[in-house]
Order: C-alpha cells, then sequence, then structure tokens
C-alpha cells in the first residue's frame, strides 16, 4: 500500500502510547492470562504491550497505520506528540482522572517510557509490527486467541461511522479465535458511544457474547469500562 493509498498522513496521526501496566487495568488482565496466548493489539501506536508481553510468553502481534513509516520518523514523532500532548493537558487537568498518574509529570513518565519500550523493541523485532489500514487486516481467520483494542473505536464517533465501526468490528471478530475486549466505551466529549447498543445487538446476533465490564483503570473522566466479546462456547464467567 503506497502513501498515496493511505486515509491518513502522519501529520494527522497523534503517536502516543500506553503502558504494559496500563493495558493490564484497562482490559482488566493478568499477566498469567497472557502466557501463551496469541494475541493481537489494534491499533497499537507507541504502546509497550506488545514489548513487555513478549517477555512474558505471550505471542504477541502489533499493528498500527502508522507502522507503514519509517522507523526513526515515527520515533520523532512520537517524542514530539508527547511534548505537545503534555502543554495540552496543562490546561485541561479537570477533564481527567489523576489517581492513576498523580501528575502531568506523572503522565509525561508513563508515555515517554511506553515509547521507549516499543522503540527498542520494535528495532530488535519488526517482524511483530505488521502495518494495516482498518477496516482490513492482513492475518489469516482465527490467527489470534485475544485481540485488544484501545482508544480508538467509539472514542471518534464523530469522525468514523458506524458502518466503519461495523466493519472494523466484523475484521476483528475474524481473525480472533477466541475473544475481543474494547476500550474505552465513550467518544471524546465522554458519552457513552451513541451506536453502541445497536453494535452489541448485532454481534450477539451473529453468535457472540458480549460483557461490559468496569475495570480498575479511569483516566478521560467516565471513560472505565469495556466491552468484551466472546465466541459463545467459551462462556462469559
Amino acid at each position: 500500500m503506497s502513501r498515496e493509498e493511505m486515509s491518513l498522513d502522519l501529520s494527522r496521526i497523534v503517536f502516543i502510547g500506553r503502558t504494559f501496566q496500563e493495558y493490564l487495568s484497562m482490559f482488566n488482565l493478568t499477566e498469567q492470562e497472557l502466557i501463551g496466548r496469541r494475541i493481537l493489539d489494534c491499533p497499537a501506536g507507541a504502546c509497550s504491550f506488545t514489548a513487555v508481553a513478549s517477555t512474558l510468553g505471550a505471542d504477541v502481534t502489533a499493528t498500527d497505520i502508522a507502522y507503514y513509516y519509517p522507523f526513526d520518523q515515527l520515533a520523532e514523532k512520537g517524542l514530539a506528540d508527547i511534548e505537545h500532548t503534555m502543554l495540552h493537558m496543562e490546561k485541561v487537568q479537570s477533564n481527567y482522572v489523576w489517581d492513576y498518574f498523580q501528575s502531568v509529570a506523572g503522565l509525561k513518565q508513563h508515555r515517554s517510557q511506553a515509547l521507549a519500550d516499543w522503540a527498542e523493541h520494535m528495532r530488535q523485532c519488526p517482524e511483530r509490527y505488521i502495518p494495516a489500514t482498518l477496516p482490513q487486516l492482513p492475518f489469516q481467520a482465527d490467527a489470534f486467541d485475544l485481540t485488544l483494542s484501545a482508544h480508538f473505536l467509539f472514542m471518534y464517533g464523530d469522525r468514523l461511522d458506524i458502518d466503519f465501526h461495523l466493519r472494523t468490528i466484523q475484521e476483528l471478530l475474524r481473525v480472533t479465535k477466541q475473544e475481543i475486549r474494547i476500550f474505552p466505551l465513550v467518544d471524546l466529549s465522554c458519552r457513552r458511544y451513541q451506536h453502541l447498543d445497536q453494535l452489541i445487538e448485532w454481534i450477539e446476533s451473529v453468535g457472540y457474547q458480549t460483557e461490559e465490564v468496569t475495570v480498575p483503570y479511569e483516566f478521560q473522566k467516565g471513560a472505565n469500562r469495556m466491552l468484551r466479546i466472546v465466541k459463545n462456547e467459551l462462556r462469559i464467567n
């Protein structure tokens, strides 16, 4: 895929990531649950989940539209985006819950650590970082046991219509054998995604179970729930 064919250019992508520990909290996971599982992080951005989980015995693949661009360009943009975001955060701190990060300085430390971990691992294991443009993925059916998707679906409901959400979820279901977890369930205005119930109804109509789970992570106010989708034979406990 050429850059001309891409729906986004690099200047419009915010290349910032979350840490491995944030992922555990966002998706209500334990390290033990990762061992031996084939996991997809989609879209992964500059997150450190793939780097750290791989050291624990998980078979993790990260995918993102940003990975079409050269590594050095992404690493440089990641640093610039952290600086820009922290300046913005100073002005809007009241829109967020600071129990996890404590301060803007603490947030910057987490974002910088995630970027550093991502960069080191991508240099060492570039085959783990696959470029892709949703709603299509370059993976075989049932390629992964677990798919994690953070801070993309539902958040941009003002820019990505329900058809895009439906086609993306269909694609995630196609490549996932057991379970999908999506976080959070709100848009950028902290409101529950307006078409979420409609999407859940469709997901259940094609043979999956769903569960909305409150998780031990909240930074954006009201963003403390994830959607868990599992195949019926697994059952939700």
